[in-house]
């Protein structure tokens, strides 16, 4: 589970387990919205790393980069998010294949594409 406090200032932080993830509303650290772009940055890396391993070739020299394409009539929501993948010299184009078909199975992308059924709801847990 995770839990939120709030406490006067800018600040959100969230405690999940023995983890926490810091947030604000004034631009000193990144807003929730950021914080999910970096979360399907982390999670192409994740599955990047993971192709690499069962590959047997080393993932250094790998970089990863998520740009967000917003909506034009509301900056705050993406319409289009590209992940481009630059490779180092020693890894060859069929494996260069692969790890970008793992990248596409990334657990976070696919939530968000198959998210949709997901049901929200906010009680008053007082």
């Amino acid at each position: 589970m995770y839990n939120v406090e709030l406490h006067t200032g800018p600040r959100i932080d969230v405690a999940y387990r023995t983890y926490s993830f810091s947030y604000s509303v004034d631009g000193s650290l990144p807003n929730p919205l950021e914080a999910f772009y970096a979360s399907l940055a982390g999670c192409a890396g994740v599955y990047a790393k993971k192709a690499c391993k069962q590959l047997g070739i080393s993932d250094e020299g790998i970089a990863i980069n998520l740009r967000p394409i917003v909506k034009a009539n509301n900056p705050l929501m993406p319409d289009k998010l590209v992940t481009s993948v630059k490779f180092p010299a020693h890894i060859e184009s069929s494996n260069r294949a692969l790890i970008l078909e793992s990248i596409e199975n990334c657990a976070v992308k696919e939530l968000v594409k198959r998210g949709s059924d997901i049901q929200f709801s906010v009680v008053d847990a007082s």
